[in-house]
């Protein structure tokens, strides 16, 4: 089937990027985006202090709204953190108190301000938190406004309830309501803000359309939904997923260098998305680099780490960390940039290499290090260790006081023992 033709520029720039996975009305959407300045929101609920990289196409996104002269509404979920999200989990999210959401929410908010500009202007940015109506409604009084604008039946055939009880995984009725809630939401900046678009993941299409609809049959307003394509890797494995685990966007929760890293190991297939989707770089630029073939691909590679890098951390990082990996990996040496992680001196002199690099997080388990170290891909200080139970000596620790440890020529990391 023809994709459509798009005629203002925010569409325009989804399609080309490859953002659009289904609009609820595009000819509708089209032609307010080309009329004039049209307020969009996207969710993000505060179960942890950081998001993490999955998290970054809807950020991404936002940027581009604001890029195409809209405006941007980030909606940190305070109150919708409480419930916690049912859509594609077997079981229920953990209950956090109000106390941690609220840090949460502190943690995660000095990311937007990477990527959007705030203010009062017609297209600056603005944060809101749910909580601040949903927490207002009494129990009969948000039955009797919204229950009777949602069947059972409909929201039994919705991806997020139905996929849960298929697999016979129990739903409790607070999950059941999230629907709603997030409903509500749009309703509730359709009327204090104006937002007529609501953006998210392919996983939300069901709750977004059902705010769509909610907007129009009780207001009848205009009201649109976008959602972006699952994001996978090019074998097929989950976006930002590692064997580390996930890859946050916070500095104090995942280091500059680590995020650079994570960008510079991605897949050769997965380049050029990756660079239209996580960069500013201009669409033509990026066909001469997803061009390169062999060892040039490099070239691509670190220029995707470093564009991605400086615009969540900044230049000065962004540059720190390409050049903290070329002296680590291509020149052997050691700088001062490279995550550093301080262990008991006791848990590293005399210990078995492959314990170290397990309790650094190099390496997911010991017997990871211990097949790494057979396979010549556990180094020491630049050197290949090939049985990962050597032990450690104390004068193996070099003249900075750490070791330089690596996992095959992707992974580094200093131990300093304290």
């Amino acid at each position: 089937m023809t994709e459509p033709a798009f005629q203002s520029d925010f569409l325009q720039t989804l399609q080309a990027r490859g953002y659009i996975h289904q609009i609820t009305h595009p000819s509708e959407l089209d032609a307010a985006a080309k009329a004039g300045v049209i307020s969009a929101y996207i969710g993000f609920d505060a179960t942890a202090p950081s998001l993490h990289v999955g998290s970054l196409i809807q950020i991404m996104m936002l940027r581009r709204l604001q890029q195409a002269g809209h405006k941007p509404v980030v909606l940190m979920g305070g109150g919708t953190t409480k419930v916690g999200d049912p859509t594609g989990k077997d079981a229920s999210r953990p209950q956090l108190t109000d106390e941690t959401i609220q840090s949460n929410l502190d943690s995660i908010k000095q990311v937007f301000s990477k990527f959007l500009t705030f203010g009062d202007g017609p297209t600056d940015a603005v944060m809101v938190n749910n909580d601040d109506w949903l927490s207002t409604y009494g129990y009969i009084q948000f039955l009797r406004d919204f229950g009777t604008q949602f069947t059972v039946n409909r929201m039994l055939a919705f991806d997020s309830v139905k996929l849960r009880l298929e697999r016979e995984q129990p739903m409790t009725f607070l999950e059941f309501n999230y629907m709603l809630m997030q409903s509500v939401d749009f309703l509730e900046l359709n009327r204090k803000l104006g937002v007529t678009l609501q953006m998210g993941g392919s996983d939300q299409w069901g709750n977004i359309v059902s705010g769509v609809d909610l907007v129009r049959r009780m207001d009848q307003k205009s009201a649109f939904g976008l959602t972006t394509p699952l994001l996978t890797t090019a074998s097929g494995g989950k976006m930002g997923k590692t064997a580390q685990g996930a890859v946050w966007l916070n500095a104090d929760q995942l280091s500059p260098f680590d995020y650079w890293q994570f960008w510079r190991n991605a897949e050769d297939a997965d380049v050029g998305r990756f660079m239209r989707l996580f960069t500013d770089l201009p669409l033509d630029e990026i066909a001469r680099y997803e061009a390169l073939q062999g060892a040039e691909i490099n070239e691509a590679k670190i220029q995707l780490a470093t564009r991605a890098t400086e615009m969540l951390h900044g230049n000065t990082e962004a540059i720190a960390a390409a050049v903290a990996a070329k002296l680590a990996f291509s020149d052997g040496k050691v700088s001062t940039d490279l995550p550093t992680v301080e262990l008991p001196s006791s848990e590293v002199i005399g210990a078995m290499i492959a314990a170290v690099a397990t309790r650094a997080g190099l390496t997911a388990s010991n017997g990871e290090a211990r097949r790494l170290a057979q396979g010549g891909g556990l180094r020491l200080n630049d050197e290949a260790i090939a049985d990962g139970a050597r032990l450690i000596e104390a004068s193996d620790v070099n003249a900075d006081g750490v070791l330089k440890l690596a996992a095959g020529k992707k992974k580094l990391l200093l131990v300093k023992p304290i």
